[in-house]
């Protein structure tokens, strides 16, 4: 059966600029690119058609596809990252920055980030276009399959958002409830992302009524005794 918009599914996917990759679900081509980064949780992510969890190009592509196409598809830059807007460059005074700006320094300035493409006496020329925007890209892809269940497919969102695998969750009498490790209030992605969970998970399953977030700090556990030392006995007799 085709897919449609609102079916969540599993894929995997390689995005490629030219020759290089810039996105990839695959570990070990990650690695090969140089691009692997220790601390993101590879494999094949879970996504809902139409919501545009990947860019408009790609999602276009695989909408009417069946579980188990494979392909390729060249994304156009209106259907990627937008055309290259020379509005997007700015004069910024080098007195904002912290250290001497050079070419290729990437900045955040009043909350958006851009790359510095020259310098000119107190003044840098700062780009802040996507990288990627106005290029064409590829994609090559794999549905592997539909995702029927809503617990799989929330944690498949916790994950596309804040690249976490290790929240529980359970659904129950309208309630979803999701068990948060310790200290995760010191993960900035998931404090920004957690917002969008919540509000797609309303806006997916009408049935549920409440998001119930819960943190759950146990009490460490006692050291175990020093094991007691035996008593040496005198057995020399006098």
């Amino acid at each position: 059966m085709a897919l449609q918009e609102g079916d969540f599914i599993r894929l995997r996917y390689t995005g490629r600029a030219g020759e290089n990759i810039f996105d990839t679900t695959d570990e070990e081509n990650a690695k090969e690119e140089g691009i692997y980064n220790p601390r993101a949780e590879y494999g094949p992510v879970t996504i809902r058609l139409g919501s545009h969890h990947v860019i408009i190009g790609l999602e276009d592509e695989l909408i009417g596809k069946e579980v188990g196409a494979e392909g390729e598809v060249d994304v156009p830059p209106e259907k990627a990252f937008g055309e290259h807007d020379d509005e997007g460059m700015k004069s910024v005074a080098t007195t904002q920055f912290r250290e001497k700006p050079k070419r290729g320094t990437r900045i955040e300035v009043e909350g958006r980030e851009g790359v510095v493409v020259d310098v000119i006496g107190k003044r840098a020329v700062v780009d802040f276009n996507h990288p990627l925007a106005g290029k064409t890209l590829n994609y090559s892809y794999a549905i592997l399959e539909k995702v029927e269940d809503p617990v799989e497919q929330i944690q498949g969102l916790i994950k596309l958002f804040s690249g976490r695998t290790d929240i529980g969750i359970s659904i129950v009498d309208g309630t979803v409830e999701l068990a948060l490790p310790p200290a995760i209030a010191y993960d900035r992605r998931w404090m920004v992302w957690r917002g969008t969970l919540v509000r797609e998970i309303f806006e997916y399953y009408p049935d549920i009524a409440d998001v119930v977030m819960k943190e759950t700090i146990s009490r460490p556990a006692k050291p175990e005794n020093a094991p007691e030392t035996p008593e040496i006995e005198d057995e020399l007799e006098e």
